[in-house]
């Protein structure tokens, strides 16, 4: 995998991120949040934690869609 396909999936994916976490800091108030019993104890804890989280998971759906794309075989004039 070139650097070329890793700029094709960690970009969207960071952006599917932002915005996800753009979501969650509009509709979630992490001092209600219980994740497994414990209460988180800060508000930017949580949203970095978030976005991460909503980051892998869109670099791993956007990973999935590359490995399946077709092979074009590409010109060997670049």
């Amino acid at each position: 995998m070139g650097m070329r396909s890793l700029m094709w999936i960690l970009w969207p994916s960071f952006l599917a991120a932002a915005a996800g976490s753009a979501l969650i800091f509009a509709l979630i108030d992490p001092l209600d949040v219980a994740i497994f019993g414990h209460v988180p104890s800060g508000r930017v804890g949580f949203y970095t934690v978030s976005f991460f989280v909503l980051w892998v998971m869109a670099g791993l759906s956007s990973a999935l869609t590359a490995y399946l794309m077709p092979k074009v075989e590409e010109d060997e004039d670049f």
